[in-house]
């Protein structure tokens, strides 16, 4: 069982880390104005900023809870636990999958697996979508866009 205040505190302390280190690595890029123009880092660092401002406002709602949900003794019980965890855990693999099989082959196989295995969607239909996919990942990137998406270690691997 997990508290509403430790979920709080929990997506707080993580929102705020990941917007710390998009202020970082925006840094890197350049704030301000260049010659050029706006430099590339100045919008990652003003979201990143606003997303380190807001999970601070969490995390001091999450200690001096006013409202009466944050005194919930239990937010997610083990039913609820299993369900979070049969959406992360799929996500999870198809971000680890990504460098070695790519954005395509990942998605393809994500789409399937969300859709086949928990008998969302028959085979035939979840394959389909599973096909349709990466084909208009790659039309609306590659194509429109001009947005090269990772090809990932397989492709690399038999030349392509």
């Amino acid at each position: 069982m997990i508290s509403r205040r430790a979920l709080e505190l929990s997506t707080a302390i993580l929102t705020g880390g990941f917007g710390v280190a998009v202020v970082v690595s925006s840094l890197d890029n350049g704030i301000g104005w260049s010659s050029a123009g706006v430099d590339a880092g100045t919008f990652p660092f003003l979201t990143g900023l606003v997303i380190v401002l807001g999970s601070l406002y969490n995390l001091v709602r999450g200690v001096v809870p006013a409202a009466r949900l944050a005194n919930v003794p239990i937010a997610l019980t083990s039913t609820e636990l299993r369900r979070l965890a049969g959406l992360f855990v799929p996500a999870a693999i198809f971000v680890a999958a990504i460098p070695l099989l790519g954005m395509y082959l990942a998605a393809a196989a994500y789409v399937f697996a969300v859709l086949a295995i928990p008998r969302h969607q028959s085979v035939l239909r979840s394959l389909m979508i599973a096909v349709a996919t990466p084909l208009a990942l790659y039309v609306v990137f590659e194509r429109m866009f001009q947005v090269t998406l990772p090809h990932g270690a397989l492709a690399a691997a038999i030349g392509l």
